[in-house]
Formats: C-alpha cells, sequence, structure tokens
C-alpha cells in the first residue's frame, strides 16, 4: 500500500496580482523542471496544507499549490468582493501562464473537483489529465443533502446543535438563518454559529473520527475568532449563490472532456459528496477510469484514500514521461 511521499518545502513562493485587490498565495516544490501538477484544495475556503505536496512524486513533478482567494495565506483573508467560482479559475489561468506552462495535470478534491472539472471545461487544451477525488457537482440536490435533507438524519445530534445555534425566528431556512446570523451584528451569535458550522463540516466528513475540540478556535481571542467567522462566510458565500454556476452544469458540459485522461476516486462512506455524484460523473466520462473505495470517507486522509491518490499520480507519471 502505497504512502504518502517524504515532506518537502517549497523551492520558490509567490503572490500572484489578480487585478483585483486579491493577492493570490502560490508554491512550487519538487522538480523545478518537472511535469506541471496543479493541487486544487476543498473549501471553499480550507486553504492547502504542507502534506497537500506529498501526493506527487517530488522527482518527476513541478508541484503547484495554490490558496484560493480569501484562504490560506491569500490576502486579503476571508474577502468576498471579486470571490466567484468563475475568478477561480482565472485565477489558474493566470498562474498557468505566469509559469510558462503548456500542459498540466490538474488534480482536485472535493470543492476541488468542482474547480478542475469547470477548468478543464473552458480551458480543455492545457489540461494533460485529471485526477477527480471525492465529486462535488455543486448541484442544488448536493447543497441540500449537506444542509437541508440528507446528513442531517445521519448525525441528528449535530444538526440540532447548529440548527439552535441560530435564532429560533431564522430556523425555517437553515443555511438562510446561518448566513443571517453570521452577518447579523450580534458578535456572540456571529461566532456560536460560525463554531457549529465548522463542528457540523467536521462531523460528516470525518465521521466516527471528528473530535469536536479540533473545530474550535485555538484560542478565545478576537483575532481567531475573526478568522473563524470570515472563513464560515466564504463557505456560505458560495453557498448561498449557488457556487456560481448553472444549474447541472459540470454533468451537461462533460462532452467537451473526451479525450482527457481522468481518474475518479471516491470513497463509498462519504457523507459529505455522496457516491451518487461520482456514479453520475463516470457516466458523463465512460473513459474515466472509476475508483470506489468500500472502506474510504471524504477526507484524503486514510490509508484507502492515500494508497489509491498516490497509486493515481504516479499512473499520470508513467503515461507523461
Amino acid at each position: 500500500m502505497k504512502t504518502l511521499y517524504p515532506e518537502i518545502q517549497p523551492h520558490h513562493t509567490f503572490f500572484l496580482e489578480t487585478g483585483s485587490k486579491h493577492s493570490v498565495y502560490v508554491e512550487l516544490s519538487g522538480n523545478p523542471d518537472g511535469f506541471p501538477v496543479i493541487f486544487l484544495h476543498g473549501g471553499p475556503c480550507s486553504g492547502t496544507k504542507p502534506d497537500h505536496r506529498r501526493f506527487f512524486n517530488p522527482e518527476f513533478y513541478r508541484i503547484i499549490l495554490f490558496d484560493q482567494r480569501g484562504c490560506g495565506q491569500s490576502l486579503p483573508f476571508g474577502e468576498l468582493e471579486d470571490n466567484t467560482t468563475g475568478d477561480l479559475i482565472d485565477d489558474m489561468e493566470r498562474i498557468r501562464q505566469q509559469l510558462g506552462i503548456d500542459r498540466w495535470l490538474v488534480f482536485g478534491g472535493s470543492w476541488g473537483a468542482t474547480l478542475a472539472l469547470l477548468y478543464a471545461q473552458k480551458h480543455k487544451n492545457p489540461v494533460a489529465g485529471l485526477i477527480i477525488r471525492g465529486v462535488f457537482l455543486a448541484r442544488r440536490m448536493d447543497l441540500d443533502w449537506f444542509a437541508k435533507d440528507g446528513a442531517n438524519r445521519i448525525y441528528p445530534e449535530q444538526w440540532q446543535r447548529l440548527v439552535e445555534s441560530i435564532p429560533e425566528q431564522q430556523r425555517e431556512n437553515l443555511l438562510q438563518g446561518v448566513s443571517q446570523a453570521l452577518w447579523g451584528e450580534d458578535e456572540v451569535t456571529r461566532l456560536r454559529v460560525a463554531k457549529e458550522w465548522t463542528a457540523w463540516n467536521g462531523q460528516v466528513a470525518m465521521g466516527n473520527n471528528f473530535e469536536r475540540n479540533n473545530c474550535q478556535p485555538a484560542a478565545q481571542n478576537g483575532n481567531t475568532a475573526d478568522k473563524l467567522v470570515k472563513q464560515v462566510r466564504m463557505e456560505v458565500h458560495y453557498a448561498m449563490n449557488n457556487y456560481f454556476i448553472e444549474e447541472n452544469r459540470i454533468l451537461e458540459n462533460c462532452g467537451g472532456l473526451s479525450g482527457i485522461p481522468a481518474i475518479i476516486i471516491h470513497g463509498r462512506n462519504d457523507l459529505v459528496c455522496p457516491i451518487e455524484a461520482a456514479m453520475k460523473l463516470h457516466q458523463a466520462l465512460p473513459d474515466a477510469e472509476y475508483i470506489i473505495l468500500p472502506n474510504a470517507g471524504h477526507v484524503a486522509q486514510n490509508e484507502e484514500m492515500i494508497d489509491a491518490l498516490i497509486s493515481a499520480t504516479d499512473k499520470f507519471a508513467e503515461k507523461l514521461i
């Protein structure tokens, strides 16, 4: 069973100027002369982590990570103006052009999978291949499963905590109630809702491995609390705007991806992005390799998922030599 490659440090970092108030953090690691691969993190607003470099053979790949607008080390943190799906796709293309890349492998999980597919549909020629993990199609049914009626019946206790964090008069529409609370004037309510939304995310994503304390701010100070609220606001900003794409756009435009080698990897126990989405994507991309992991969930941390992802990047390395 394959494990993560050894830890590595970036050999170059920079801030991408976007023509807006956003400066996007970009880092390069691995082989400076290797085959380019871009990693797309989930979220929105989760940011990249050092272990994300370790899915790729550093001797073969030129590894590109970036924090999407308002995320991670990108500035200003939590900024929502000029922060849409289209803006993120445009940033990817700016990165490619600034680095002088002709073709690259695109690797994305969860929300990153959404961006990978949308990018390839708009910019097919530079895409040498796609690795898609934890398929999220950003349909209304996908959002409703997570924030209306679906996962709430699997983890009703944690769902109830989220519901009760919202003022009673705003609970009829949970997502709308969360939004009103996050942008409301009551600072205590803002932070309470942000904590419970983050805990809900953690419970559904981690399942039995969820530890509530890991979803709380590290310290009860203004900076930490403010950052948590901004992060959740960004997630809700995208959700309230239907992720800034037309309903079912990804599946309807998959015909344009013919000829791009793709590997779709999904955990059977994924309760953030139920496996139906992966099946529908495979039906739309019948030539893609389709890998269902019987014991994996949503996060890319269990041994089965790590083995599948690294096997996929190694397989592409052999094809791309």
